[in-house]
Order: C-alpha cells, then structure tokens, then sequence
C-alpha cells in the first residue's frame, strides 16, 4: 500500500515539476517576444524620428501597429514613391522611397496604408484609386493636416488635394511643386514649364525629347528616336540638353 501512494507521490511530484517548468518557459518565452516586439517598436521609431515631422511620428506609428504593416524604407525608385503589397502568408508589405523629403514620405506612407485599409473594409474588387481609396485618404490624412506637422504654406494646397485626392500627388502640379522646394536640389535638372518651346531635353531612363505646345495642362514633346509626341505633367524634372 504504501509503495503506491510513494509512486503516486512521485507521479504527482513530477507532474507538477514538469509543469512549473512548462509554465516557467511560457512565461519566458512570452516576456521575450514581448521585449522583442518593444525593441522593434523602438527602432521603428526611431527610423521614422529621420524620415518624417516630428509631430507625425507618433500617429504614423499608431497607423502602422493598427493595421499590422511590415514597412520597409527602400532606395529610390523613379516610377513610384511607394507601393502596397498583401504578401502570400497574409501580411502587409508597405515600401517608401528612402529619398522622398519628409513631407512627401509622410504622404505617400499615408496613401499606401489607405490602400490596405479600404481592401480590407471593402474587399480586393475595389479600383486601387476609386472613391473608397479616396475616403479612406482623405479620413486617414485629416489628423495630420494641422500646422505643427505641414509648413502654413502648404496647408492650403493640401485642403484643395485632399478634396478629391489623385492616385499621385505629382498629377497635382501645384502641390508638387510645393513639396519639391523640401527636396535637396539638383541643379542638373529643370522642369518642363521653365524649359523653351523647340528645347531638347533627358528623362531619367536616357530618352531624348523636344519640347513643343502645351495642351491644356501638359505639354506635348516629341521623341526624337521615334518622333513619337508624349505628354509630360508641367513639374516633371528633366535635364536640359540644349535650347
């Protein structure tokens, strides 16, 4: 009999040991996923501290645990400032241009978590640019339309974009023109406007063009490989070969 309860103590003994012990690497476990999770925090705070206002740091990374955003800041693509992407494990994947002033980082962080934030309320058979992205932007970006984030000067512009907001910022002329005076200059390049009519001149990918009439907004510009007419938004920087 008492060989039992013995073997019955033991069995309960290291039970409980094993057990505890269960428990113990749980709680360490979960302490340290925690700790990570506040290190990473920390860090992405501290990344985005260099790349936007000061008072928009707070909120851009309430938006970006809200939403679950693997954000990651890249090198300078000519084509686009930012782009979304659902990842196939079901994650969000969210790019910006290492090169962007902060303002316009600000922006396009912005637009791009507007993006994943309509998806998701109203389903992937939604226009990438349609009116639910608009809403989204528009209610998204209210909370940083205020003087401690934007200079006074572009506050106005912003109201005017953010009324009907476009798929980029640079189709607003005015805005980006705005925005660029916080780029770091290249005095190599110029903007179609101030360019003469009949003037040639090099986009970003080597092509050649000349300069000829403006139609309504843009202007039309032959290429002269092709002879090819295009038309150019009046903001886009090129680089003038001769006029």
């Amino acid at each position: 009999m008492s060989l039992i309860v013995n073997k019955s103590v033991n069995i309960l003994l290291n039970t409980f040991f094993l057990v505890s012990l269960i428990v113990f690497w749980i709680k360490f476990l979960l302490t340290a996923i925690w700790n990570l999770k506040i290190s990473n925090f920390v860090i992405m705070q501290d990344t985005l501290q260099k790349y936007l206002p000061e008072r928009a740091v707070s909120l851009s990374m309430e938006l970006i645990k809200e939403n679950g955003v693997h954000l990651k800041i890249v090198n300078q693509r000519v084509t686009r400032h930012g782009d979304y992407r659902r990842m196939p494990n079901g994650s969000h994947q969210i790019t910006v241009n290492a090169t962007l002033n902060k303002y316009r980082f600000l922006i396009t962080l912005v637009h791009e978590i507007a993006h994943l934030v309509a998806f998701e309320k109203y389903g992937r058979k939604i226009k990438p640019h349609g009116l639910e992205w608009k809403r989204t932007f528009q209610y998204l970006m209210l909370p940083f339309l205020r003087p401690e984030v934007f200079p006074t000067n572009l506050l106005p512009m912003l109201a005017r974009h953010f009324r009907n907001p476009k798929a980029s910022s640079d189709t607003d002329a005015s805005l980006s023109l705005a925005l660029k005076q916080f780029d770091v200059q290249d005095s190599e390049k110029s903007y179609i406007f101030e360019l003469p009519h009949g003037s040639v001149f090099r986009i970003y990918n080597g092509k050649l063009f000349q300069k000829k009439n403006k139609r309504v907004k843009r202007y039309e510009c032959i290429e002269v490989a092709t002879g090819r007419v295009y038309l150019f938004q009046p903001n886009a920087e090129v680089e003038l070969i001769k006029d």
